[in-house]
This record gives C-alpha cells, structure tokens and sequence, in this order.
C-alpha cells in the first residue's frame, strides 16, 4: 500500500493512476475517514491520559486518607471510562473503514510505463528468435498432443469439469521437465528454492495485494479459513512478513515451484481451447526483496526478466519483450515486462512470462523491513517473476518444435530430464 502521509499531500497523482490502471478508489472518502480516525485518537489518547493522571492522584489521596476526594475523583474516572468505551468503539470502526479503503488504493505507475487501455497497448521492446516455417501441415498443441498420447483434455472434462486436462507420459515428463530446468537455473543463479504452502490465510494473500480485488479468481476453502493460491508469490512474500531482513549482502532471492489454482473467472468462452487457460497449472515463481532504492530495482527486474528469457533460450523458442501498458497492467505494480512466446497455432505471441516492480507497495502491507547502513528502518522493494508455467508453456514446445513425421524436437538442455529423448514419437 501507499503511505497515508504521502496520499494527503499527493492526491491528485493517486486519482491519476487509478484512473489510468482502470481501477475504482475513493481518495476523497478514504481522506475524511483518515481524518476523522485521527480526531477520534487524539480524543481517546487524551482521555486515556487524563484517567492515568486521575488514577494516580486518587491513590495519593487514598494514602493520605482523603477519601471524599478521592470518591470524587473516581466518579470522574467513571464517566471517563464510559466515555472511552463509546470512543474507542467509534474509532474501531473508523480504523477498519481506513483500512478497507486503503487496501484499494492501486500503487502508482512508473514515469516510463506506456498509457493504455488494454494488452493491444502494450509496447513491444525487443523480439528474439525466429518464427518457424513447415513444409508440411502444421497441428496445434492439442492435435499433436493427443496423437502422442501426451494430453487428454476431454477425460480431464469429464472428471473434472471445463479447463482441465491429464498430462500422460511424456507430457508429463515435458512437463516437470522445464520446471526442473528452471530450478536449476535459478539455483545456479543464487537464489534460494522452496517448496511453498498451496492453502494460505487471507492475510497472506492481503499482504501480497491480491487480495481484496483478486477474491473473484480464488478458491476459497471456507471451512479451513484458507485460500488455494494462484502463485506461489503470496506465500514467498509472506515468508518474511512482520520481519526486519539482512540486506547487507546484496538483495534476498527466492524462488519455489508450486501447483497453483485459478478459477479463471470472467473468461468464458476466451482460449477454451487446450492448455492456454485452466484452472490448475505449476509455476516457478522468482521473488526478490532489495533495498529502497529505484536504480537497484530497475536492476533486479532486468535480472528476473533476463532469467525468463535464458530459460527460453534453452528451450529454443522464439519470444517478444513488452512493456505494459496502465490499463493491463495489475493494480500492485508499478512497472511491468511481460515476455509473449510464439505460438504457431494463434498465429500470434502469447504471454508465458510476467516481471514485475512493486517498490514498497507489498512491504508496507508486509510490514517487511531493513536496516539500511545508518541503521534506520526502511521498507523493502520487491519484485517478481514467472521463470516458467506449466502447462501453457507446452504450447509453444509442442507448436514450434514439432517435425514432418509428427514427433516433437527436444532442445538438449530438456533431455537430462527426458531420459535422454532427443525427440518425442508415437
């Protein structure tokens, strides 16, 4: 979240990306509420104060034996009390109402972040690769999946309801295949890989700003009191939450491969077809946690954008670098590179990969903190990345690396984890 003090004296930017991230506030509201919450302290502190002073001259009095006086004084601190008790309900309410209020105020967007509307906005920065060419009839994902008896889409259906699937054989292997290469990669990178809880509290998910806007794309576990998670960026960012982190050597990396869950609400009828848009997916997620600074967080996310992009390089797939533009762009975030992988099949890139700024928008949710070298307190920047998802990323594989006799390409990097397979056949 945004700093109240910054909001008072900074409205009119808040209003601003707000209306350029299509995101509904209420500034003027949240300002009278703050207002009224602060009038409502200064009142209860003060009469706090006045029945700690009254408290402590009736036990003078007491000692020396000056009962009526004393009884008088207690009445007081009897009406005071009562009084507290009205106060302090009336202040309750307006903390909470301050809070709800905050929790939708969207961060702001980077000077250099495009403005637009939606996706068709973005700004395209570099592509990398080459579209592949055949000479012979090209199948999409699903064809070529099916007839190698790696993917079942219409028994996952049947079990399961619409957007889900099996992954059989060697679809499984692929599939665990580029986790496990991405694993690796950002291992070798220093960052440190975990295993992450897939049920969470909703505080977790409020910390990390998918929550109170992402509700309508969770599943919710009512009986638990939990939440499925849709990234394991919640739970990676929440492993520190309420915690002052050493950065004196250098930022925090962390990294975890998890199933995630999404009910994809409000996209019916939109990529029904195969694996582009389902329900239960894995991801390896990046998250990184620097000091506030502005040039060291432009750094980090060229260095989790450039990880993505290392990891399709081995995957020899041909891919676009975009900047989002205000309107695509999530409510948390302050600058954001997606990167969109060929894909035959649509004739068009689409997205496999998201980088992303925060500054200290999921700190200060967090309470996520550091010394920095004079030994004051500051909230961390962070950021993340998709290293890879699964199973969309099997789509571009499948697409672009498929052969004439109908058997699929394996770039080398993938064979460790494919028992040796050089290509996949019936």
């Amino acid at each position: 979240m945004l700093e109240i003090k910054w909001i008072r004296n900074n409205q009119d930017q808040v209003k601003a990306a707000a209306i350029r991230k299509g995101v509904e506030c209420h500034v003027e509201e949240l300002l009278v509420v703050d207002e009224k919450k602060r009038e409502l302290l200064g009142q209860v502190d003060l009469l706090r104060a006045d029945r700690n002073r009254a408290s402590e001259q009736i036990a003078s009095l007491m000692m020396q034996r000056k009962t009526a006086e004393a009884e008088g004084l207690k009445e007081q601190v009897r009406g005071w009390n009562q009084s507290l008790v009205l106060l302090e309900a009336e202040l309750k309410e307006f903390e909470l109402k301050f809070k709800e209020l905050m929790l939708k105020i969207p961060n702001l967007a980077s000077p250099d972040t495009p403005i637009g509307g939606s996706d068709q906005e973005n700004v395209e920065i570099k592509v990398v690769g080459n579209k592949p060419t055949f000479n012979f009839e090209m199948k999409d994902h699903l064809q070529l999946g099916e007839a190698l008896n790696m993917i079942d889409v219409a028994r996952g259906v049947k079990i399961a309801g619409s957007r889900n699937y099996y992954l059989k054989g060697m679809g499984l292997y692929l599939h665990r295949a580029v986790q496990q290469l991405a694993i690796d990669l950002l291992t070798d990178r220093g960052f440190t890989v975990m295993d992450v809880p897939l049920m969470v509290r909703e505080e977790t998910l409020l910390n990390a700003a998918f929550f109170p806007a992402g509700k309508d794309q969770t599943y919710e576990l009512p009986e638990d009191n939990t939440w499925l998670v849709g990234t394991s960026e919640g739970p990676l960012i929440s492993y520190y939450a309420g915690e002052i982190v050493d950065l004196s050597e250098g930022p925090i990396q962390l990294a975890a491969v998890s199933n995630c869950f999404r009910k994809e609400a409000g996209s019916a009828g939109r990529d029904v077809r195969g694996l582009y848009r389902v329900h239960q997916f894995a991801k390896v997620e990046q998250v990184i946690l620097c000091e506030n600074n502005a040039d060291e967080a432009d750094r980090m996310l060229q260095l989790i954008t450039q990880n993505a992009e290392d990891l399709l390089a081995c995957l020899e797939l041909p891919y676009r670098v975009v900047a989002v533009c205000s309107g695509d762009m999530g409510a948390k975030n302050y600058k954001q590179f997606d990167i969109e992988t060929w894909m035959p099949s649509r004739g068009a890139y689409g997205e496999t990969h998201s980088s992303s700024s925060l500054l200290d928008f999921q700190a200060r949710r967090s309470n996520l903190r550091y010394r920095d070298p004079e030994g004051e307190l500051r909230y961390c920047y962070t950021l993340n990345n998709t290293a890879v998802a699964s199973p969309r990323i099997l789509i571009p594989l499948l697409e672009n690396h498929q052969q004439a006799d109908g058997s699929i390409y394996i770039p080398p990097a993938l064979r460790p984890y494919m028992r040796g397979l050089e290509a996949i056949s019936v």
